[in-house]
């Protein structure tokens, strides 16, 4: 289902995620992010400097070659690496209270997260930062280039954290915790959980159906509970995780 939003007076943007739930985001405008881009950016430039000496120092071990291909990697792959591995958050954005996202407030990825850095270049082109400036001020959600491209946004962290997390938990509230018979592995307690997730929009008969396919090899003789239920009660236990 494609993801919807809905601007408000306060800039806050209102977000369907394809299980149907509905929460609200709150972009960064073009200061902050500024900000948080002069951070980042006075770090690259601190770590190439060093960089700098040091190959300088050992430029007979190293030659030339290997300082530019370092100061490529920090300056191309420097956001992303933090966009990837740091939930988000470069050092200037985790200063700031900030973090990138999907448009549907979950974590960023990597696909999304090389295109909308590979676009800096056309955000920051001809006259210093004034097609981003454009793009973020005239967009809903504060959006430069990338952020369009990437199908990202940047939003305030305590939100962008919070949002799938609230928004499972209250959906969980009215199932009891359920072991399962066995241990999950990873695959299936993220299955159990994108179930979970996708509930609201199956409907009882069409739920039992689907948690038909996946229940007996994790349920207990002497638990009564319907199919779908009781993989609810095992998101209920594993929601915790997320």
């Amino acid at each position: 289902m494609p993801q919807k939003l809905y601007a408000n007076f306060d800039t806050s943007l209102k977000a369907i995620t394809p299980e149907g739930v509905e929460f609200v985001l709150s972009p960064v405008g073009f200061p902050v992010r500024t900000l948080a881009y002069a951070i980042d950016k006075s770090i690259q430039w601190v770590i190439i400097i060093i960089l700098y000496i040091v190959f300088a120092v050992l430029k007979h071990a190293f030659g030339v070659w290997m300082f530019y291909l370092m100061n490529f990697i920090i300056d191309w792959f420097y956001h992303v690496i933090f966009d990837i591995f740091f939930k988000g958050q470069s050092p200037g954005k985790r200063i700031m209270g900030i973090r990138v996202v999907r448009s549907d407030g979950s974590p960023v990825d990597p696909a999304s997260s090389l295109l909308r850095n590979l676009l800096r270049f056309a955000d920051t082109f001809f006259c210093f930062f004034s097609i981003a400036f454009v793009s973020i001020a005239a967009s809903p959600g504060f959006r430069r280039i990338g952020d369009w491209a990437g199908g990202t946004l940047v939003v305030y962290s305590s939100i962008a954290k919070n949002s799938h997390r609230d928004s499972l938990k209250n959906l969980l509230e009215k199932y009891d915790p359920v072991n399962p018979a066995r241990p999950l592995s990873q695959n299936e307690k993220q299955a159990v959980l994108n179930f979970a997730r996708r509930y609201p929009l199956l409907g009882e008969a069409r739920a039992n159906e689907i948690a038909g396919l996946y229940v007996p090899c994790l349920k207990n003789n002497s638990d009564n509970n319907s199919d779908a239920a009781y993989l609810m009660g095992i998101a209920r236990k594993l929601s915790g995780e997320i």
